[in-house]
């Protein structure tokens, strides 16, 4: 039942940003951070631990999720280093992430070549 509950989790996350591309004049960088940040005050306020309980990876892998583990990241280095941890929790909670998203997009950059559009 985990799978379907991601399933079901991850389509309404994705579903959401597919009637914001489709409904919206939003521009995909206003979308993404519209999710992170929605992740995060919903983290914030106790509502999306709540969600990644009953959806596990459908709701911790999308951009929702992103702002999930820098306020998670965030709230354990507060209680650890105090009003440092402010700064300092997010990045280390969600520096795997980065430096993935880093490596294969340069590694994607080097094997294929980019066109530019017109």
């Amino acid at each position: 039942m985990n799978y379907v509950y991601a399933f079901i989790v991850g389509g309404i996350i994705c579903a959401i940003g597919q009637v914001l591309i489709d409904k919206t004049k939003l521009t995909p960088a206003r979308i993404l951070v519209i999710f992170v940040t929605s992740g995060a005050i919903l983290t914030a306020v106790g509502i999306y631990q709540k969600l990644v309980d009953i959806g596990g990876a459908g709701a911790t892998v999308p951009l929702t999720g992103f702002g999930y583990t820098l306020t998670k990241g965030v709230f354990k280095d507060v209680d650890r280093y105090g009003l440092l941890g402010a700064f300092t929790g997010g990045i280390k909670a969600t520096a795997a992430g980065i430096t993935a998203a880093i490596f294969f997009g340069y590694l994607v950059s080097v094997i294929f070549a980019p066109k530019a559009k017109r």
